[in-house]
């Protein structure tokens, strides 16, 4: 293969190596499926990107999302990462303050808010809807909350483009300091279809508003430092429960600190349509040559 352009991100991060770690092949035109999977598996990375021309007249570019394991339809940090690539090497240009990204699970625009170092790109988080409620809405919830204490909202399964357990915890300190059974969220995760747990405290902190601790367990994670569609489920529960609270218009959410990074993310809430981003660092940004012989 030719040697192509391959950035390695720091997506979300509220300083250097704070956020998700992305790795995105620039230009992934003539690699088969196989190719990609390979080349993520190799990376050993969450999620590695392949971006592609589009093939829809609507979108500003295409992106192909893979695990290690498997390609997924669509998830935030890839997704927020792979827009900055974008604008860094120059594939596209924002229309009206926008790219328009072609993925697996459609067309989803990105918000590009400012330029050069302090950019800040905010996806459109998919439509969501809240399944069930409450700390018995399945027979598995309450044990595996049983170590901490719940916040002003119930418990609530929250589906929209990833399907997420969500609880609010009674306060910032002890959702940090949390500890929690992580072979009792696997086992929700797997009994329920989800991805897993996702736990929040409101916080005072004059430079966020929200924290959040993510469980990934039902793909393999035990924790991520930063969940962009997480958090867009997040706010749409929040939008939902509190239309009129004081997170209604958005926030800032600080996420990873307990396992040794710093994300800040942003929620956007306009009109009832929720954007969730940040800022990317491009850590890495060189020549990849790859031979699947």
């Amino acid at each position: 293969m030719k040697p192509i352009r391959y950035m390695h991100l720091d997506v979300f991060a509220a300083s250097p190596g704070g956020g998700n770690h992305l790795g995105v092949v620039t230009d992934a035109t003539g690699w088969s499926d196989a190719q990609m999977q390979r080349y993520a598996r190799w990376t050993d990375l969450v999620e590695t990107t392949f971006l592609l021309p589009p093939t829809d007249p609507k979108a500003s570019y295409r992106v192909r999302i893979f695990t290690p394991q498997k390609e997924i339809a669509f998830a935030g940090h890839p997704s927020v990462g792979s827009a900055h690539a974008v604008l860094e090497c120059g594939l596209a240009q924002p229309k009206d303050g926008l790219l328009w990204q072609e993925c697996g699970a459609g067309i989803l625009p990105i918000r590009v808010e400012g330029g050069g170092p302090q950019r800040k790109l905010l996806l459109q988080s998919p439509d969501a809807r809240v399944v069930k409620t409450g700390l018995h809405a399945h027979p598995l919830l309450a044990a595996t909350l049983d170590s901490i204490d719940i916040g002003a909202l119930p418990p609530a399964l929250v589906d929209g483009g990833r399907r997420w357990w969500l609880a609010e915890c009674a306060d910032e300190a002890s959702l940090r300091a949390w500890q929690p059974d992580h072979s009792a969220i696997g086992a929700l995760a797997v009994t329920s279809g989800s991805m897993g747990l996702c736990a929040f405290a409101r916080s005072n902190h004059p430079d966020y508003q929200l924290v959040v601790r993510a469980f990934p367990s039902g793909v393999g994670i035990v924790e991520d430092p930063a969940s962009g569609a997480a958090n867009g489920l997040i706010a749409a529960y929040l939008l939902h429960a509190e239309p009129n609270g004081p997170l209604a218009r958005g926030y800032s959410v600080s996420q990873g600190r307990e396992m040794g990074h710093d994300a800040l993310l942003i929620a956007h809430i306009v009109n009832g349509t929720i954007w969730i981003g940040g800022h990317t660092n491009t850590v890495i940004d060189g020549t990849l040559h790859w031979s699947d012989a």
